[in-house]
Order: structure tokens, then sequence, then C-alpha cells
């Protein structure tokens, strides 16, 4: 027994030493860990357990018959972060540079599967070449088995993937289809095709980072939700991440404890000018509203001028919405309007309640953004706020002019409580906008056309630059004081915890993608 016991830990240490001591130090001088370093970092110490440590590639084509693979590139296995189970799997560069063959597919999509069938979250940490290219087709078939799983298990368990080196060609669509993405700076990238290529085909010149670095994926493109400088930064975000998530889609987010409050906060009145066209940082409310000020935003340098992000009220999780007046005066365009209605899906899929703060001028007129379909995109926001079931609250702080009134969350696409700011004004447009077409004939006819469009701008604030109109039409549920916005939303969440609503039953529904 002894002789078999001193094998398998032979055996096993061969599997932990990857491809090997010279391997782990190039791994090592780039600035970068291996796979198991990872994955000691990202979970709670010492809960890791191995799936599969064992499985061997059964290639037998350009000289794979005599190539070694210890743990074929990828280390998976369950563990616990803050003392409740994950699973993970991190690619191993040091082996094939993390390339994915058939049976480095078949260690991912078992631990995908275990995951699912106990309903946990699943982490993926990409370090990888991209497919094995002396396993020809199967390494395609093993790529689209990923696939497979992250669209069935969508919505089921969260899903989370961590870009830590290279990431390209088809390996890029299994973290597009997960939750969130997040990257390191200056040592992932992301893109279907690379450098060399784009400058055969095209003759265009760009660096690996510029192309697909995490500065351009976050702020530009909008493919990846989180960036840190270091990979510590980043796993300790996963970490920090998933405490605001559930299991799965049957469980409520987890509540941490809270120390009670009165929900009163003056420093509210002062922070959000009277007059509509000064802009302000809407971050600086939310801080003010949530448990301890902690907000965790998502794609901060991704369409500005919305912001969307996990904190806490009373201890429970919930998603917040909100417009920024800072950035193109919080209006809404194709890019914030993607942001917010995926980011609306994923707090529905997980019983994630959502708390949206409004001060919106429309959405962004311009031939661009209507050319580029602002209206299917815009649609996606409609869709994904009527859609959701978990319980839905607004606070309109200043401005809901237009269609972009109904598009943030009104009572009429299923808001449950509505409240506003003295401050508010619900109107189809603007004073100034409303005026000018309104009383256009008497403006024109005028003897005193400047006047005359003074005045009536004036006489339109009057009746209709406020919330009391809409709350006259039951539009809004009530106008509170600015001071008591946490006690009101932390009892409209109280009384809304019970909520069930139902949709008719259908197979699915067809979003504007």
């Amino acid at each position: 027994m002894e002789k078999k016991i001193m094998e398998l830990h032979d055996r096993r240490r061969k599997v932990e030493l990857g491809g090997g001591d010279k391997r782990i130090a190039a791994q090592h001088a780039k600035g970068k860990y291996t796979a198991r370093e990872r994955i000691e970092m990202l979970l709670d110490e010492g809960t890791f357990r191995e799936l599969n440590p064992f499985i061997e590639h059964r290639a037998t084509h350009f000289g794979m018959d005599k190539a070694e693979a210890p743990g074929e590139g990828v280390v998976t296995g369950w563990g616990k972060i803050n003392g409740r189970i994950v699973y993970v799997f991190a690619q191993d560069f040091t082996v094939f540079g993390g390339a994915l063959g058939e049976m480095h597919a078949l260690k991912i999509t078992k631990c995908m599967d275990l995951a699912a069938k106990n309903g946990a979250p699943v982490i993926g940490l990409n370090d990888s070449g991209g497919a094995r290219i002396q396993e020809g087709v199967a390494s395609l078939d093993g790529y689209g088995q990923i696939f497979y799983r992250n669209a069935i298990y969508s919505g089921v368990i969260p899903q989370i993937s961590v870009i830590m080196g290279p990431c390209a060609g088809g390996a890029v669509y299994s973290p597009a289809i997960t939750d969130f993405i997040f990257m390191v700076e200056g040592n992932s990238q992301m893109f279907i095709t690379g450098p060399k290529v784009i400058e055969t085909v095209t003759g265009e010149k760009i660096t690996a980072e510029n192309l697909g670095g995490a500065r351009v994926q976050e702020a530009i493109s909008g493919v990846t939700h989180f960036t840190n400088k270091t990979e510590e930064d980043v796993l300790n975000d996963v970490r920090r991440l998933l405490s605001f998530l559930p299991q799965n889609n049957m469980e409520e987010p987890p509540r941490v404890f809270n120390k009670p409050d009165d929900g009163w906060d003056e420093q509210l009145i002062e922070i959000v000018p009277v007059e509509p066209t000064k802009a302000y940082d809407i971050r600086d409310v939310i801080q003010r509203v949530v448990d301890g000020g902690d907000f965790m935003e998502v794609q901060k340098n991704f369409a500005k001028n919305a912001v969307v992000g996990f904190a806490r009220i009373d201890g429970h999780p919930i998603g917040i919405i909100a417009n920024q007046p800072k950035f193109m005066a919080g209006g809404l365009d194709i890019d914030s309007s993607d942001k917010i209605a995926r980011f609306i899906r994923f707090c529905d899929c997980f019983n994630v309640p959502l708390i949206t703060f409004e001060d919106v001028t429309g959405f962004i007129p311009g031939v661009m953004q209507e050319h580029r379909g602002i209206i299917r995109h815009g649609a996606k926001m409609l869709y994904a706020y009527s859609e959701a079931t978990v319980p839905k609250m607004t606070i309109i702080l200043r401005k809901a002019f237009g269609g972009a009134f109904v598009a943030m969350n009104a009572k009429s696409i299923g808001a449950d409580l509505v409240y506003s700011w003295p401050t508010g004004e619900v109107a189809v447009m603007g004073a100034e906008g409303a005026a000018n077409i309104v009383f256009a004939k008497e403006i024109s006819e005028s003897v005193d056309p400047n006047a005359t469009r003074a005045a009536k701008i004036a006489e339109y604030k009057e009746k209709f630059s406020n919330p009391y109109v809409a709350a006259a039409l039951g539009m809004i549920d009530d106008v509170i004081d600015p001071r008591e916005t946490r006690q009101k939303i932390k009892e409209g969440l109280e009384i809304l915890r019970t909520k069930r609503e139902t949709r008719p039953p259908k197979k699915h529904g067809n979003i504007p993608l």
C-alpha cells in the first residue's frame, strides 16, 4: 500500500508542476502567477479540492503521441469564497500555452456541469494561446461544448470570467457569454483576430494592447466589466462581487449585518443643485444612500452617462441604475442603453432588487445615433425593465423628460414604487423646447418675440416643471424630502420582499438585440 501511495504522490506532484520549473519561472518573469497560485489567491485558504488531475489527451498527430501535458493544461475543482462553495477552472499557460484541446475542454465542462447541478457559481481563469492546433477540429468541438454550457446555464448560476493573459479567436466567446468579465491591466488581451492578421488583411498596424487590452475593452468596446492593476487586486474584486450575489437563481442574495440607522441624511440636499442645468456626480448621491457608502460600480469607464452597480440597503444587496449628469447631461445613448439593459437582466436573473435614480434629459439626438440604431438599443431598456419581476423602485431627482422618463423604470412599464424629490420635473420635454413648439404662433406674432418666449417658458415651468402633475395622475407614488431617501428605499424594499409576479407562459421573449 505504501508503494502505491508513493506512486500516487509522485503522479500528483508531476501534475502540480505543470510545464515544469523553467516554464513556471518564465510565467513569473512576465509578472504573472501560475494557475494554481491564482486559485489559492482566489479561494479561502485551504479549501480547494481538485477534479480530474490525471486526465490526459489522446491526440497522436504532429508528435502529440510523445508529448506530455500534465493536467491537460487546465486545473479544475471547487473551493470556498467567504465560506460559500464555488467551482473554478484555471488554464495553465505553462502547459502548451494553456491551449485548449479535447480533454482540456472535457475537464472544464465537467466542472461546469457539477457547478450547475449543485447550484454554485463557476469562475474561469483564462490564460490561453487559443485552440490546440495539433488536435484539429476536436479542439473546436471543445469550444462548442463550453459555449453551449455557458448559454444553457446562463441565469441559473453566476458565471464569471477572469482574463489573465491572452484570450484570442474563438476563445473570447465563452467569456462574452458569461455574466461578468475581469481583466488585468497590461497583462491581458481579448480579440477575435490578432494584430498580425489585421495587418495582413487590412494593412492596419496596431499593438495587441491597443487592439484588445484591458483599457480598450473596458472603456471603448464595453466588453469587460472590471479591470485592475494586479492579479491580486482583480481576484479580490471577484471575491467582492460574489458577496453581492446568490449562489443560484433559486436563492436570495446574501444579507450581511448592517448597523440600524434612521435613514435621514442632511447632506443629500447639498449635493444635487436645484437648477436643472447644473451638473453633479450621481455617485455622491448613491454613496450617501447605500450602506456604508459601499458601491461596486460595473463598467465604470464605459458609457459614463449611465452608472450601474451593486450596493446594499439594510444589509440586503441591490442593483443600482442611475443617470450621470456629469456626462452628456445624463442623456441616454446607444452604449448606455446596452449597459443598463444587460445589468437589469442580470439582476432579474438572480433576484437582486433594482433601484433607479433618474435625472435624464432624454435620448441623445444625432445622425450617428439614429443611423447606428438608437431605436433598437433604447428598446432594450424598455424590454428589460418590463420583463423584470424583481422589486423595482425609482427615485426621480430632477429631470424626467420624454421617452427616457418611461425607459428609466416608469410605473407604466412595471415600477412597483416611484418617488420624486420636490425638484423633479416630469414632462414630455424641457420648458424651453416645449414653449417654442406649443406657443410658436404667439411668439412669432408677438411685438417682442424674446420677451414673449421668456414669459411662455416661465408659464410652462410653473404648470408642468414639477412632480405634482405626474403625481396627480398616479405616475408618482409620493413626493419625498430628499433627506429621507434612504429610509423610503429601505421601507419600500421591506414591503416588496414578498413580491410575486408572473408573466404569460412562453418559450422566451424576443428582445430587440
